[in-house]
């Protein structure tokens, strides 16, 4: 093993704390960017089930209306 005890491991001739530090910062924002991409892809599913759900409200209520109408219609010659 390349250190005689785990302080010196901890402390590593004086680099410790600089290369504790990076670790640290590294798990903390690699945390971050994993809580950020859960939340991200809820909110765009979550927008797509509304999309859908509008859509499908939006097809029940209207019915197609028709393209021409045949009636005949009298118009003044006046």
């Amino acid at each position: 093993m390349a250190f005689d005890s785990f302080s010196a491991f901890l402390t590593m001739e004086g680099h410790g704390p600089y290369v504790w530090a990076c670790y640290a910062v590294f798990f903390v924002l690699l945390a971050a960017m994993m809580l950020w991409s859960v939340r991200a892809r809820k909110t765009v599913i979550d927008a797509c089930r509304r999309g859908y759900e509008f859509q499908a409200d939006k097809s029940k209520a209207a019915a197609p209306a028709p393209a021409a109408s045949f009636a005949r219609v009298n118009v003044s010659q006046d």
